[in-house]
């Protein structure tokens, strides 16, 4: 087991179940609305807690009521929130979600109304105590004095990273984990329409030790110190349920691997297989048996 750090997001998930995905301007009946605990950080976490690891969170909480909802949450999968930066005032970012039945598509509104977590407020943690740091690639100057204190004053402390979506110079922060993980909709943004020469160039510029990128149903990607490309198919799912929540999941299995020593093909593997698994239930609470231990379907 270890101990881990993630900071990031959690969010109020308000989730809309519908047939069919709705035309502009047009109303529609949904089948189904669950409100709960969302974020990717969040998620990630909570899923780490699940596999049997000491999980805290460092966030932004709002004194009002959908902040109480979010730490029952955290307190239901024993994440704890103790570092949490609460604000007297403000409201806890929500997403409103779309989620499609015919394909498990989900479509994402969301709002903001609280400020990142702080640089001072991190480097006042008691970092000692932790075994991984996980970091969402959020607001790129406060979490670039974050990382540069990891780097200076706990340098033995492994970095993950995840870059969800392009931020202004938010490349000045690749240089300093161990693993950067890449969203699909990265690799887009930033002109390729495939992982791998995206992580090949990557891998040219920055020293991260493992490079990652998630392609949804067509598998995974990865490079590691050497240059070697690695490639894990995704496994089947029937049916789709529902998607939210995925990706998340995959980095939770793939820190999870790592944390075990696993090789980068073997994590590889087994952050798909999670990540399947979850898109065939509803939710993130994982029965015991989807727990990846040490060694577990390693390929080959």
């Amino acid at each position: 087991m270890a101990r881990i750090l993630g900071v990031g997001n959690a969010t109020l998930d308000i989730i809309n179940t519908v047939d069919r995905y709705p035309a502009e301007d047009s109303e529609q009946r949904a089948t189904s609305q669950r409100i709960c605990r969302g974020g990717n950080c969040a998620n990630t976490l909570v899923v780490l807690s699940q596999l049997g690891h000491d999980c805290s969170w460092a966030g932004v909480l709002a004194d009002e009521p959908d902040a109480k909802r979010i730490c029952a949450d955290f307190d239901r999968y024993r994440v704890d929130w103790s570092s949490a930066y609460q604000l007297t005032t403000g409201k806890v970012p929500t997403s409103y979600i779309l989620s499609n039945e015919r394909n498990g598509s989900r479509t994402i509104v969301h709002v903001r109304d609280l400020p990142e977590y702080p640089a001072t407020r991190f480097c006042e943690l008691a970092l000692n105590d932790y075994n991984w740091l996980h970091f969402e690639g959020r607001n790129v100057s406060e979490l670039k004095q974050m990382l540069d204190y990891v780097d200076t004053m706990h340098p033995e402390i492994p970095v993950s990273l995840e870059i969800e979506k392009q931020r202004h110079d938010i490349e000045q922060l690749f240089d300093y984990p161990d693993v950067l993980i890449f969203s699909r909709v990265f690799v887009e943004q930033s002109g390729y329409h495939e992982p791998t020469p995206f992580l090949a160039e990557m891998r040219k510029l920055y020293q991260a030790k493992h490079l990652v990128c998630a392609w949804g149903d067509q598998g995974a990607y990865a490079i590691d110190e050497e240059g070697t490309s690695i490639y894990s198919p995704a496994h089947p799912v029937s049916p789709v349920v529902e998607t939210l929540g995925a990706g998340d999941t995959f980095n939770a299995a793939l820190i999870n691997a790592f944390i075990q020593q696993e090789p980068l093909d073997a994590a590889l593997y087994q952050a798909c297989e999670l990540a399947a698994y979850k898109c065939g239930i509803t939710g993130l609470t994982l029965p015991q048996q989807a727990a990846l231990k040490p060694g577990h379907e390693r390929p080959g």
